[in-house]
């Protein structure tokens, strides 16, 4: 990579004779400067997204690429300073596609000076070369290259890495950096670790229309390469509004589970509601009373949502009012499963429970799993079968889960909108367990 950022040059080398090498990225060709067979001389083309390779295919392939193209088109560079930069990989990388045993070793040769950040795992510690493996691919992952700030957040015994880019003003990191750390150990107070050591965080400075009463202006997990977890924001916010903040511990907390299906993904959203909510009530950001308020409002909000489709139908559309049921069907079935779990355990096993075992046997997944998949393992997990009867009950039933009698054995009663809490209901010592607050391992908490 050249100095000043504006040019990537390749040299790949294969296993084997490769017949198919192609960008993810459909705008890939636009930046693509010249490929060639590195081995034979000859000059290759690209038809869309694919190379034109001969029958018998290439072993080696040099090409280069218009980084500064690339990062001129990509409107998140827009609010950042010069020096830094973020393009994803998909518009840079020409490779094969990877089955679920491949790898790809990755160095970057570049000035002493200069920082790399790409979401694939680092080989040793010299920060310049990586392992590339395959992986759900949900969206296009960004690596940054440049002048960027580089900090660490201790959670439990992981060191998870943090890539702030620079945008054009001064701001204090430490404080930011703090409250990543404290919404990743938030993810701990479910079953004691946080779901992925290699997991990844980027930073991104909020630019043009910004919603001048957030600090945190969206945030998103990208499983491309890896897992990482991208967080806009409003760096001149003060960092109390951080803390008002939900979208970190919900992000977060995306990573318990693997990438589910986007038709499907009413799974995936709702269970990192519930448990954002949860979770910040565990850490004690949250009174149990505002817990059920939030849990509450947004079940109504869901209740409310095209009654006519059914979960699977809402997740499958780009309607904008299918939005609250998408976000809140899946935190219904992860309240009614956790409840259920606990009743017949005697508190003993909860949903906490599931995903322990989950992940030491599933996680991080390298695939992307269908929503009955993900139930049927689940129940492999417990001794009396449970989720995937939840499942088949409620994905393609219209309406939404109805839950309105759980709430009332939880204690939970609304006078007008505000939900008050009963300590007399046969429930209530389990609603009370749910939220019931949790030492992270970090000071203070």
């Amino acid at each position: 990579m050249d100095a000043d950022l504006r040019r990537i040059e390749v040299t790949a080398r294969f296993s084997a004779q490769t017949d198919d090498i192609f960008a993810r990225a459909s705008r890939a060709s636009g930046y693509l400067l010249n490929a060639e067979n590195c081995d034979s001389g000859e000059q290759l083309r690209s038809r869309g997204r694919r190379l034109q390779l001969p029958d018998e295919g290439v072993r080696c392939l040099q090409y280069s690429v218009d980084l500064g193209k690339a990062v001129r088109e990509d409107p998140r560079n827009n609010s950042l300073q010069p020096g830094n930069v973020v393009v994803s990989p998909t518009v840079w990388m020409w490779r094969p596609r990877l089955a679920s045993n491949d790898e790809i070793i990755v160095r970057f040769q570049m000035a002493e000076d200069m920082q790399v950040s790409v979401p694939w795992q680092l080989i040793g510690d010299q920060g310049r070369a990586y392992r590339l493996t395959a992986s759900p691919e949900s969206g296009h992952a960004i690596s940054a290259f440049g002048a960027f700030d580089s900090f660490i957040a201790h959670v439990g015994d992981l060191d998870l890495p943090i890539t702030f880019l620079r945008s054009g003003g001064r701001i204090s990191h430490e404080p930011i950096v703090n409250w990543i750390q404290d919404n990743a150990n938030n993810i701990t107070l479910a079953y004691g670790r946080f779901p992925n050591p290699h997991a990844r965080i980027i930073v991104l400075p909020a630019g043009g229309e910004r919603r001048q009463d957030s600090a945190v202006q969206f945030g998103r997990v990208v499983r491309d390469g890896g897992e990482t977890v991208e967080l806009l924001i409003d760096a001149s916010q003060p960092i109390e509004l951080f803390y008002d903040s939900w979208t970190a511990t919900h992000e977060f907390s995306h990573l318990m589970l693997p990438y589910v299906h986007s038709d499907q993904r009413w799974i995936s959203e709702g269970f990192a509601q519930y448990y954002q909510n949860v979770l910040l009530a565990r850490s004690g950001s949250y009174t149990e009373q505002f817990t059920w308020q939030k849990l509450h409002d947004g079940l109504q909000r869901g209740l409310e949502s095209a009654p006519a489709m059914s979960p699977n139908e809402a997740a499958s559309t780009t309607e904008r009012d299918t939005r609250m049921k998408v976000y809140w069907s899946g935190a219904a079935l992860a309240l009614l499963a956790d409840i259920e779990l606990r009743q017949r355990s005697g508190g003993e096993e909860s949903l906490d429970d599931v995903l322990d075992r989950f992940e030491r046997c599933c996680l991080p997944s390298a695939r992307t799993w269908s929503g009955i998949e993900l139930f049927t393992k689940f129940d492999s997990l417990i001794e009396k079968p449970l989720f995937v009867e939840l499942y088949e009950t409620h994905a393609e039933t219209p309406g939404f889960p109805d839950v309105s009698r759980l709430l009332e054995r939880l204690g939970i009663v609304v006078h007008g909108k505000e939900v008050r809490l009963r300590d007399d209901t046969d429930l209530a010592e389990t609603r009370a367990a749910l939220t019931a607050r949790r030492y992270t391992g970090q000071p203070g908490k």
